[in-house]
Order: structure tokens, then sequence, then C-alpha cells
């Protein structure tokens, strides 16, 4: 695989400083990317950048995932028209540990020639004194040359504080010890990075007289400009507790059908023949274009068993002929994904204690009916079920028995009206 002509037709390549087609070419190269941990977990627009370490080490090359745990405790300021909120060391630490388990799924540190290398550049640092920092790194650029710097620029008239400021340096000053170290020549990362990336090189050059080299992919949006990988909610996180993989499974179902093929470059292991053939293939339906990348991504960030469990709660909320046996076959951790995804209601375990009446349930614990005369019509006009089984009887009465894994409750008014009783 040619790493540049990959990315080039996959869409992926923003910018390269000049020379890096050539030394691509000519053997193994490692190259890093680098990661703070500010968050919880990596989210998927994280992942552009894993597919791009993905894509370097399929080449045959080496890559780098450089941690940050010291730039993590100042906060980057590119793409950002505020200053950070700074993380604890603690929550930071946490953090690193992590994502450093997620990315385990994804790249390969353990076996070959080019298995990836991991480094924390908190270890770069934790012994430096101010003093040292300012004599060795500080004193190779110019205040001129790192506020021309574009993530400089757009925070003058704002404010920036002297902490935000100096990132520039430690992403520098990391790329000139990884070179040194690794003898990492090549550093990669979002367009938005290309001016932290550079100071990176022009530390190199001026301090090693070395030549280094910058990749960078665009800043991946939606087709109405908005910005990937944000939800209604927040982030989509690789994280299963955060983004649950039916939430995570439902965003690229619901992508726009002109974001299908960028997503599909992006985010697909298949071959360019292979993309190009399925979408001949489906040209008049995108839709299974999605499902296509919503089962190879699930799998892929989730697992088998977690995308199969995706199917299952797909199949009970949005097939109308769904019944029983679907519902009872969902695992606890499946009707609580239900639970999320429906208007549900607490129900007080009390409320059953001897067996509620179902016109009364309904009435005075949920939101299903308006009142008991709205019950009462609705089981006369057939349209209540409970558990997938109709109620044909205002006199019916529901019992602690009635709840699935001894929680829920499936209560449906007519066709599309589902809701769940949650008993605590």
């Amino acid at each position: 695989m040619d790493f540049l002509k990959e990315l080039e037709w996959r869409g992926m390549l923003h910018d390269a400083t000049p020379g890096i087609e050539e030394v691509l070419q000519s053997g193994k190269v490692a190259g890093y990317i680098g990661f703070d941990p500010t968050a919880p977990s990596l989210t998927i627009g994280n992942y552009v950048q894993l597919m791009l370490l993905t894509l370097f080490q399929r080449s045959g090359h080496q890559p780098v995932v450089l941690m940050g745990g010291a730039t993590g405790r100042i906060g980057d300021p590119s793409g950002k028209d505020k200053e950070r909120e700074l993380k604890s060391y603690d929550e930071l630490d946490n953090n690193l540990q992590h994502q450093v388990r997620q990315m385990e799924k994804f790249i390969n540190f353990t076996e070959g020639d080019n298995k990836a290398i991991l480094v924390n550049n908190l270890d770069f640092y934790k012994d430096m004194n101010i003093l040292d920092f300012l004599r060795d790194v500080g004193k190779t650029l110019t205040v001129n040359y790192m506020s021309s710097k574009e993530s400089v620029k757009k925070r003058l008239e704002t404010g920036l504080s002297f902490t935000e400021f100096s990132y520039q340096l430690l992403q520098a000053y990391d790329f000139q010890l990884l070179f040194n170290k690794h003898n990492c020549i090549l550093q990669m990362g979002g367009s938005d990075q290309w001016g932290n990336i550079t100071s990176g090189t022009e530390f190199i050059r001026r301090n090693l007289n070395e030549k280094a080299y910058a990749v960078t992919t665009p800043l991946l949006t939606k087709a109405d400009g908005s910005k990937f990988g944000k939800s209604t909610e927040g982030n989509i996180w690789l994280d299963g507790e955060l983004t649950t993989p039916y939430q995570f499974y439902q965003f690229w179902i619901n992508a726009a059908d002109t974001d299908v093929p960028k997503f599909t470059r992006y985010f697909t292991l298949h071959t360019r023949e292979e993309i190009e053939a399925r979408e001949a293939e489906h040209a008049e339906n995108p839709q299974e274009l999605k499902r296509l990348l919503a089962e190879e991504l699930t799998i892929r960030i989730h697992s088998e068993e977690a995308y199969r469990s995706v199917l299952k709660v797909t199949e009970l909320l949005f097939n109308r002929k769904a019944g029983k046996e679907q519902l009872l076959d969902l695992s606890e951790s499946e009707l609580k994904t239900v639970a999320a995804e429906i208007p549900s209601f607490t129900l007080p375990k009390d409320a059953l204690a001897g067996g509620a009446n179902i016109v009364d349930l309904l009435a005075e614990h949920t939101q299903v009916v308006a009142s008991k005369g709205d019950a009462r019509r609705a089981i006369k006009g057939n349209a209540i079920s409970v558990n997938k089984e109709k109620v044909s009887d205002h006199d019916v009465v529901i019992t602690h028995e009635a709840l699935l894994h001894g929680k829920y409750l499936m209560v449906e008014n007519g066709k599309k009206n589902k809701f769940i009783l949650e008993a605590e």
C-alpha cells in the first residue's frame, strides 16, 4: 500500500511538507500522532487519526502513539475560541489509561517489525525545571514566529493565556525528542494541527540541522457544514458506556445520504475496488450503504456480540411484527437500551404489591393514557399491550411476575406508541 496515494483516494490528505513522498517510498518510516487525554474516552473524531495510524501501519511503516500526559495538563488552543478548563491530574491520568486501552483494540502494539510504539510525553517533562525549559526549549522560536500560527492568531483578540501559548513549544519539542529517541521523522494530525506540527519541523531544523515532515488530514465535517461526530446530545464516544452500541449504530444509519461516500472512505478498511463495487451495486439504495458501514464500524469499535445486540433492539423498536418472542429474548442491558430510546416511566415496586389494576397502573403511573377513562377506551379498542400481549379486559391485574428481568414492563398504546415502565 502506498500511504499517500491511499490517503488521496480516500480524501484524507489535506497537506504535506515537500519531500515526504520520496521518503515514504524509500523504506520504513516512523511517524506519530499525539492524543491529549482531556476527555474520558476517545471519540469518533479521534478515530479519524486512529484510521490514519492504521493505514500508515498497513503501508509498512511504524506508528508512534504519543499520549499527552504533559500537554493535556496545558490544553491545546487549536480550534478553540476560548480558554480550556484545566482538568485535575488524577482525571487526566485516568483518562489516559482508558484511552490507551481503547487504542490497543485498533493499533498493533505487540507483533511485527512495525509494531506501534507507545510514549507518554509526561516522561519528557516531569523532571525538567522551568529554567531548563526556557533555555532549551523557549529559546528556539521567536514570539513573532509563534504568533503567526493560525491557532494563536485566532485567539489574540479574545485572549490567550501564556499557558496555552506555550503549548506550541511543548508539541514542537515532543517532535524533536521523538526524532532523537525513535528516529521519528513524521508527525501527522488534523489540519488544525498544521501550525503546531510545522513548529516541530522548525525545531528539528534549527536545533538538530535535520529534516522532518508533516502530513495532515482535512477536518471532517458533514454535508450541512456541522462538526462531525457531534450529536444533539454531544460527542459520539468510542466507549459503550458513554455512547451505547445502539446509539453508535444509529449515528451511521441516520447519516445524510450525501455524507456516506466520505464516511465510507474515512472509516472502512475495505479496498478502493471493494468500496467502488459496493457503491455501484447499491447506487439506488443509499440506506444499504449506511447499514453496511454501520455494521462494519459497530463490530470493529464494539464487538460482534454488541452488533447482534443492536440488531435485536432495532428489531423490537422498528419492526411492527416483532412479538413477545423478540421481547423475551432481550437481556437486561438490551432492555436498558430500549428504555433509553423510547419514553420511560419509573414505577415504584410497591405499586405492584398484591397486583395492580391495569387501568389504575396506566393512569396513575404513566403518560401512556390521559385518564382512567382514556385507558378503558384504549383497552376496549384493543390498543393496549403489556409485554407484547394484548390487554382485552380493563380488570386485568399486573403483578411482579410480569416484570422482565425483575425490572421492566413494555407497554404499547397502538402500533407506534411504545413505552417502558421501570420498577424501582
